[in-house]
């Protein structure tokens, strides 16, 4: 590449990455522009794809890294400065510097994406970048949990599919849109049937996102609201947040006066203009520990607190310091008019550094360089806790202490465990010269009432003070700086199920296994090169060498499978409704389905051969025999009159001979065509070119040996949802995932799960023949009829089929976990 082309690709990389940054700008700031999430991408895949090498694509996503982080992370710089009380252009070029550890999903995702572009196209590399983004995510959390599908909060109906995925599952579909766009316009030249596909693949993604979203909140608004009355919770925002300089003018004592006699009075306000049934107070406002004092000024203090909550006769909920053997923890009190202290939940995830250093970094050397290092410990997961008004009014709440709501794993405990409101507490003073980021802040944490259906009051010290809703909303907030009081009602009910809740952040866990896999299947490619190099060279296509009588005894056993099938089916709709109810319909399916089937690939094993032709003769080679047959010895190839269940070709003798075995394959078009590679002329084959034959190659060409092989699609793959809903079984009818295993041994527990997984097997097999009844018909009829339509319809409809059993069983079963609930 001369000098000119590396200025212009540097240029168009420079312009797509400027571009992208400015639109992420916006996505990140106005909460109305969430539509740009949707091409914000565009302009970078554009300059990336222009790109060559993985080189290339490295320094690409850390290019984009520094300018996402400058673009929508800036103001992070400043707010770390005026903490640290260092200088802005400093700390902004560390933060830069430091952007492609913050932001390493774009480096993996620019990587992926050249990587799978080598050997796949449009779909496949659209689905494993984006599952490289989402990947590494999962297995490096960000400080703020940000990512690209919390710019979707401003979408009401969009955002509600956070329920099923999380923030997650949103940025996932936010990046596969973005690649339908980008592909469109790559393809802008070769007409509508290049561009149009993609297109309305993206569109159709957010179709069915805000179909969903449509349907989820129909469902919440018709949901009966109960009849007790709600559970009023003020929240007290006294706008106090410069301690430090405080402290220097009035004592530490001082501090603790002010900020407690500030909240007293607007929790009397609160109490007496609101009628308040529970107080709730900011993170740290009391800043020391509470019930276990450090001074006798500590302890008057206490005790005030708690006369305090006497006389006002509501809980209390505040933040303050607990403390143990092992250190100190930021912490949420609970305390109640005649009870006093009832418990604490500690946060769990302490502030990098400004909260929590791990032990084995931790040290005089480090605290002298870094003076301002916090020293509490990180606690022990979600807690639920009790709110309680005095006329005996109930609700259980889980504590999400400042970054505990950039983490979903925790809210989702918390429902696990019964809670039916979620309460936020967060000291975002150091967001009072940058309100972008407590915006930010509030946008993550009201993600985790749409994942949970839980919701939200939230407090801070100086705003945004927010009322968040089951469906994500933003009732009511606070602005930064005010002193007020916020009011929520909420009521005492269990939020309808989701599956966040029954499976967790499941979508980055998908994406990590999925690249696993994808990272296995190429190192074992890689050995085996190394071991095998001889293996590189094209592979003739598989064949199976088959007499008449074992050809004879393979249909007949795919034709008892196809029977069996059928009349389970009947029998389950005249009875059940296509549900295994008993062990009998399993043993039917386990012997007259499994074991035929079974039988037949041990048929074929056994014929399997290895074909090669040297220029004379035509070798099959099997385990304990070769055949030689001489390629002009050859005189016509014959098919099969009916191509099942495999297609085959007879090879005549030029003697007028019979050859005793035939061919069977997959692959009929291929085996010709090695044939003819190998010396057997075109114009020897007979009865290719008819309605069966152009069947049998289409069916061929379209046949994916790994998606489509038995132990996978019927063994392997029912496993999965068998789990799922093993699970589920276990949990309603012995307490726990394992409590039949302790009930009764592991013996009944496996033996239980074998049941289930047959069970899936024998649905999933009942679901791919509807498939096969429908695609079949249609293909021989275009194969008869549009013979130059075959393939490509044949292609197109078990693309289609694939989406349907590997993507759609989970989806509908996702469906049928949320119905039930």
């Amino acid at each position: 590449m001369n000098l000119a082309s590396h200025r212009r690709a540097g240029l168009r990389h420079a312009g797509g990455i400027l571009l992208s940054a400015t639109a992420f700008a916006i996505y990140a700031r106005v909460p109305q522009a969430w539509a740009l999430g949707f091409v914000a991408l565009v302009p970078w895949l554009w300059a990336l794809d222009g790109g060559r090498g993985l080189r290339a694509a490295l320094l690409s996503g850390a290019a984009m890294a520094v300018a996402f982080v400058a673009a929508v992370l800036g103001w992070f710089g400043a707010a770390i400065a005026a903490y640290i009380d260092v200088g802005v252009v400093p700390a902004t070029a560390v933060l830069l510097a430091l952007a492609p550890l913050l932001q390493p999903q774009l480096i993996a995702y620019a990587i992926a994406r050249r990587l799978v572009a080598r050997r796949h196209g449009f779909a496949l590399r659209a689905l494993a970048s984006a599952a490289a983004w989402v990947a590494c995510e999962a297995a490096l959390p960000k400080l703020f949990g940000d990512t690209l599908g919390h710019g979707l909060h401003g979408a009401t109906l969009l955002r509600q599919g956070a329920d099923l995925g999380g923030a997650a599952g949103l940025t996932l579909l936010l990046l596969l849109v973005n690649d339908a766009i980008a592909c469109a316009l790559a393809r802008r030249q070769g007409g509508a049937r290049t561009w149009a596909p993609p297109l309305l693949a993206g569109a159709a993604l957010v179709a069915a996102l805000a179909a969903y979203g449509a349907w989820r909140l129909g469902a919440l608004q018709a949901a009966p609201v109960p009849s007790a009355p709600p559970l009023r919770v003020a929240m007290v925002q006294a706008s106090i947040t410069d301690y430090e300089r405080l402290r220097r003018e009035i004592g530490a004592y001082g501090v603790v006066r002010h900020v407690l006699d500030t909240h007293y009075a607007l929790s009397w306000s609160a109490l007496r203009d609101h009628q308040a049934d529970v107080l709730l107070w900011s993170e740290t406002v009391y800043p020391t520990t509470f019930g276990q004092p450090r001074s006798e000024d500590g302890a008057l203090i206490d005790a005030e607190i708690q006369a305090f909550v006497e006389t006002a006769g509501v809980p209390l909920v505040f933040g303050a310091y607990d403390r143990e053997a092992d250190g100190e923890y930021n912490a949420a009190m609970f305390v109640e008019p005649g009870r006093g202290l009832i418990g604490a939940y500690r946060k769990t995830h302490p502030f990098p550094f400004t909260e929590h250093v791990p032990r084995w970094l931790d040290g005089p050397r480090l605290r002298a360089w870094l003076p301002w290092t916090g020293s509490w410990q990180p606690g022990h997961g979600a807690r639920v806790m009790p709110l309680r008004s005095r006329d005996g009014r109930e609700i259980d709440v889980v504590p999400l202490i400042c970054l505990d709501d950039v983490h979903p794993q925790l809210a989702i405990d918390g429902a696990r465990l019964g809670a039916q409101a979620i309460v936020g507490m967060s000291n975002d003073s150091w967001f009072t010269g940058h309100p972008l980021g407590a915006r930010l802040h509030l946008a993550v944490a009201a993600f985790r009432s749409i994942e949970t259906r839980l919701p939200q009051v939230r407090v801070t010290t100086n705003g945004l003070s927010a009322v968040i809703d089951d469906t994500g909303a933003v009732q009511a907030q606070t602005a930064m700086g005010d002193q007020a009081v916020l009011t929520a009602f909420v009521h005492a009910q269990a939020p309808p199920p989701t599956l966040m809740v029954r499976w967790g952040d499941w979508v980055g866990r998908a994406a990590l296994a999925v690249w696993g896999v994808w990272a296995g299947a190429i190192a074992v490619r890689a050995v085996s090169r190394r071991l095998h190099p001889a293996r590189n060279a094209p592979a003739a296509p598989t064949v199976y060498l088959l007499s008449p009588r074992r050809r004879g005894l393979l249909i007949a056993l795919h034709a008892i499978a196809a029977a069996g099938l059928a009349w389970l089916a009947f029998d389950m709709l005249q009875r059940t409704g296509l549900q295994v109810v008993a062990l009998a319909q399993l043993q039917v399916f386990g012997c007259v389905v499994v074991l035929p089937l079974l039988v037949a690939g041990a048929v074929l094993h056994h014929g399997r051969a290895r074909m090669t032709i040297d220029g004379a003769h035509l070798h099959l080679t099997q385990r304990r025999r070769r055949i030689e047959v001489p390629v002009a010895a050859i005189s016509a190839l014959r098919a099969w009159r009916w191509p099942w269940p495999l297609a085959g070709l007879r090879l005549e003798l030029a003697s007028g001979r019979r050859w005793p075995a035939t061919l069977a394959t997959p692959h009929p078009r291929a085996l010709r065509d090695a044939l003819q590679a190998g010396g057997v002329p075109m114009d020897a084959t007979v009865d290719h070119d008819t309605a069966l034959g152009r069947y049998a190659d289409a069916r061929g060409a379209a046949r994916r040996p790994t998606l489509d092989h038995p132990a996978l699609k019927f063994g392997l793959f029912p496993l999965l949802p068998a789990l799922v809903a093993f699970r589920l079984h276990q949990i309603i009818a012995f307490g726990g995932a394992f409590g039949e295993w302790q009930t009764f041994g592991a013996g009944a527990w496996f033996t239980a799960l074998a049941i289930w997984w047959a069970a899936w097997s024998l649905g999933l097999m009942l679901f791919a023949a509807a498939l096969r009844l429908t695609i079949e018909p249609v293909c021989l009829l275009v194969a008869a009829r549009w013979p130059s339509r075959a393939s490509g319809l044949r292609l197109r409809l078990e693309h289609t089929a694939r989406w349907l059993y590997y993507a759609g069983v989970p989806l509908w079963l996702a469906w049928r976990l949320l119905a039930a609930g």
